[in-house]
């Protein structure tokens, strides 16, 4: 009792009077809360079927250094939302985590659309890859978990049906039969060598196996088969066999097959997710394992973001939580479902080694308009697809930690070579940043300066900045860095809140110089600033690191780690600026400026002057003689660009 007082009183001089009063009024309901820190940054969302309760019970608690400590003891208001039952609770808590991106909750980010294999509506209909949103005229199969899985099957249905895969455009203008028609993996529609009806009986049958009717399928192509053969059309009965043989083929090489037979479990097991979990050195992955129209697809491999931060969660709960005591697994689980099937079609049986609340599969199958069930201890077959998806979890897990060793390694062996001492600072490795910058241009046209950002042992590419430089001589690239390092470090209105750990700029001592020369006028410390310059013969491997306050340039050998670590950093930068260049050029060069507005001037036209002059300036330097000898350009045409462009 006097323990449950002294936190109370604990709590009572760590938050504001405002945040528990409001805590204190939360009526006993289902809803989502909200927490908020002194920035008004959202730290973390929740959902509860007894807010009052939920919600006091992360104030009344003793949670020590915990990570949900020091969470809870950031939160400077919350916000809450009163829902009718748990399960819009908790669909709305999911909501919330997946478009607010709450900094302790689990994350499962995939910015990538499902693929679907397209067959179009077309008199000779073609099956193509297609992302996107549906079109109802079109049929659409899917979704698959990955792109090779539906390049796959296109090619299992060019094996057993042949059927067309090119543009319409293509199709509508073809003479003769393509290649794919000599190695017979398609008809030939596209010049009548087979009629509409028996193209439309091959679609039909190719929409069959799609959706999982295999034995009806191979019965149907089996009596087609004796059908012809009793006619004595044995040609025809040839190529029923050989279709019924490629199918088999295909159907004996997946890996994984459903029982397909007929019936309502049958029916159910055309489609199924199979959701594996492992958690292994502070990180995880989720697999998720798709079934679709009887036939194992592939896998998809989830790696969710603040997968530590989230496991303290676990077990703050109020005394009738069902998910007290609940372990990190289940947790993973439980989150990327709920965050995972919003807006996709979900199936009927998900296959997991974890539970998954009643509550959760209530919403599931709400959303999905039929009953969604879990299946946890699988066994046969299911339970084969269940070992597969743990198997991968296990193999993505373990490359992704080999992988991020590795990184991990390049950051250390970077910061003893440049003597940092992120450990006297109280700093973790991972909070090295190194902004890198780099300057391209074409023999002084479109100059562009690029800014790239390393931090957390990774490229940052949302913190890449390119900065367009003017009024400077064509082709100087000191001036240019100049201008670059100045704006992005000038202590004025919008810069930033401190520097980075080390600055580097691809070039040896001029560049150095010249960004030492910025520091300088801007009060900066000098020591920050380290030069990238190609060793002898320019060779790659051979880089020293140059450095502005007057240490010694360091030369690393070919296999250093930090050495590997520089160079990613600084060929990102290159490629980096040598993108924003081409664009900007190419906008210059290629749009042609006022030459679209002029009456006579296509796009023949206008590439014919582009490629003549090199650009619209060089054409507005150009007398109406010169534009006039220009092939395509009469005279008059001439005098009309000559009055456009200057």
């Amino acid at each position: 009792m006097s323990q449950s007082i002294d936190a109370t009183a604990e709590s009572a001089s760590i938050f504001s009077a405002q945040l528990l009063s409001d805590v204190a009024a939360l009526p006993a309901l289902p809803g989502v809360y909200r927490y908020f820190d002194a920035d008004d940054i959202l730290l973390y969302v929740g959902k509860a079927k007894n807010l009052k309760k939920r919600v006091s019970s992360y104030f009344q608690k003793e949670h020590g250094g915990t990570r949900i400590g020091h969470m809870v003891g950031k939160i400077a208001r919350m916000e809450t939302t009163v829902v009718r039952t748990e399960a819009e609770a908790l669909l709305l808590e999911n909501n919330l985590i997946k478009t607010l991106h709450p900094k302790y909750n689990i994350l499962f980010r995939d910015d990538k659309s499902y693929p679907y294999l397209k067959m179009t509506s077309h008199e000779f209909g073609r099956v193509v890859y297609y992302r996107g949103a549906i079109d109802k005229r079109h049929q659409y199969f899917g979704p698959y978990p990955n792109t090779w899985a539906v390049r796959e099957t296109i090619t299992h249905l060019q094996k057993v049906f042949k059927l067309r895969t090119c543009e319409d455009t293509v199709f509508k203008n073809r003479t003769r039969p393509c290649l794919l028609h000599q190695i017979k993996r398609c008809t030939a529609p596209c010049v009548g060598l087979i009629s509409a009806a028996d193209y439309a009986k091959d679609l039909a049958q190719a929409a069959e196996f799609l959706n999982g009717d295999t034995n009806t399928l191979l019965e149907s192509l089996q009596r087609e088969m004796l059908a012809h053969s009793d006619k004595l059309a044995f040609e025809q009965a040839a190529q029923a066999r050989n279709k019924i043989s490629a199918l088999t083929g295909v159907l004996q090489s997946q890996s994984v097959e459903a029982n397909t037979s007929h019936g309502a479990a049958g029916e159910a097991e055309r489609d199924v997710d199979i959701v594996a979990v492992k958690v292994h050195g502070g990180r995880a992955c989720v697999n998720l394992a798709m079934v679709r129209g009887g036939r194992h697809l592939g896998d998809r491999a989830y790696f969710p973001a603040h997968v530590s931060e989230a496991s303290d969660f676990a077990n703050v709960t109020d005394d009738d939580s069902a998910s007290e005591g609940i372990t990190p697994e289940a947790l993973l689980l439980q989150s990327f479902i709920a965050q995972h099937y919003d807006g996709l079609a979900i199936p009927k049986i998900i296959i997991c080694a974890e539970p998954i609340p009643m509550e959760l599969l209530d919403a599931l199958s709400s959303q999905a308009g039929h009953r969604v069930r879990a299946v946890q201890s699988p066994r046969e077959h299911r339970r084969v697809w269940l070992e597969m998806a743990q198997q991968n979890a296990d193999i993505a897990l373990a490359r992704l930690l080999a992988e991020e060793g590795s990184q991990q390694a390049r950051t250390r062996a970077l910061v003893d070579v440049l003597d940092l001492n992120l450990e006297e600072q109280g700093r973790e490795l991972a909070s090295l940043r190194i902004e890198c910058f780099d300057i391209s241009h074409m023999s002084g046209e479109a100059t562009q300066a690029s800014c790239v950002v390393f931090s957390e042992h990774k490229m940052q590419s949302s913190q890449y900045r390119r900065f367009k430089i003017n009024g400077i001589t064509a082709g100087d690239d000191f001036a240019a860095m100049r201008q670059v390092l100045a704006r992005r470090y000038a202590t004025k209105e919008g810069a930033l809140p401190q520097l980075p750990d080390v600055v580097l700029v691809d070039g040896g001592k001029g560049q150095v110089s010249m960004a030492s020369e910025v520091f300088v006028g801007l009060g900066l410390d000098l020591s920050k600033i380290v030069g990238v310059e190609k060793g002898e013969g320019r060779k790659v491997g051979l880089e020293e690191l140059v450095f502005a306050d007057g240490r010694e340039k360091i030369t690393l050998p070919p296999d250093s780690a930090a050495l590997m670590l520089v160079a990613q950093i600084r060929d990102e930068a290159h490629r980096f600026a040598i993108t924003g260049m081409r664009a900007a050029r190419d906008k210059v060069r290629i749009s042609g400026g006022k030459l679209e507005e002029i009456a006579g001037i296509g796009a023949k036209r206008r590439a014919a002057l582009l490629s003549h002059f090199g650009s619209v300036k060089g054409i507005a330097a150009a007398s109406t003689e010169d534009i006039a000898k220009v092939d395509g350009i009469s005279k008059t045409l001439a005098e009309e660009i000559y009055r456009a462009v200057r």
